[in-house]
């Protein structure tokens, strides 16, 4: 049986949509990743963040495309580069990731509930 949460928890996670307007390989990453700049809109603003999407995605595909990320973590220190927020994928059939986002343009900053 899954381990189960209160809905308070699920509350606490700050789940927001945003547009990527920059992206480009990160190659002194560990794993191979790319390196995000995504708008969050105004309440949020421009926040960035390291993914390691390049099974799917090359930078150049990624810009103007709407993704899902936690946007209240701490910043991670990922090499030379501060990660703000997590970019939210799932594991295709291999474990490579592709990217959590709305099927419909939505307006950026927009909450999960």
């Amino acid at each position: 049986m899954m381990d189960q949460i209160e809905y308070a928890d699920f509350e606490a996670v700050d789940i927001r949509v945003g547009t990527i307007v920059s992206a480009e390989r990160f190659p002194e990453a560990r794993k191979p990743a790319i390196k995000l700049t995504i708008d969050f809109g105004d309440e949020i603003g421009v926040k960035k963040s390291s993914a390691q999407l390049t099974v799917h995605y090359k930078p150049d595909q990624l810009i103007g495309r709407q993704v899902c990320a936690v946007v209240n973590f701490p910043p991670r220190q990922i090499g030379p580069f501060l990660s703000e927020v997590l970019t939210l994928g799932m594991p295709d059939e291999d474990g490579a990731v592709v990217l959590v986002r709305p099927d419909l343009r939505v307006p950026n900053g927009g909450k999960l509930f």
